[in-house]
C-alpha cells in the first residue's frame, strides 16, 4: 500500500482549475489500484493537504503519467502558492471502528509490518 500527500498554499482558482481538478479525480478513481483518499485544511496557516491511498506503486504512476496530471502540474503557479508531494510506503494500520477512513478495509497490524 502506498500513499500520496499533496500539501498547498491555495492562490487564485479559475473554471479551468475545478474543471481539471475534477476530472483528474474521476481519473484517479477509475485506476484500479485506488483505495480512497482524505483532505484536510490548516485554518492557522491556511494550507491543505490530500491524501490518496493506493494498493501498488503502478497504480499511483498510471496517476502520475496521466496527461490531466501532468497539465495540471505545468499550470500549478497560475492557482497554488506553493506545494509539496509526499509518496510513501504504508508499513501498517490500525484503527478502532468509530470513523470511515480509506484504509479501514485494509487494515496491516504494525507489528507485522516492521517484523517484530
Amino acid at each position: 500500500m502506498y500513499c500520496s500527500t499533496f500539501t498547498f498554499a491555495k492562490g487564485e482558482y479559475d473554471d479551468q482549475f475545478f474543471s481539471l481538478d475534477n476530472a483528474i479525480s474521476q481519473v484517479a478513481k477509475s485506476i484500479d489500484g485506488y483505495a480512497g483518499e482524505e483532505a484536510w485544511s490548516n485554518t492557522e496557516d491556511g494550507l491543505l493537504s490530500n491524501t490518496y491511498y493506493w494498493h501498488t506503486m503502478e497504480a499511483l504512476q498510471q496517476l502520475i503519467s496521466h496527461p490531466l496530471h501532468i497539465q495540471a502540474k505545468q499550470q500549478q503557479a497560475k492557482w497554488l502558492r506553493g506545494y509539496q508531494v509526499v509518496i510513501s510506503k504504508v508499513l501498517g494500520t490500525y484503527g478502532s471502528t468509530g470513523m470511515q477512513h480509506p484504509l479501514a478495509g485494509h487494515a496491516m497490524p504494525l507489528d507485522a509490518a516492521i517484523g517484530r
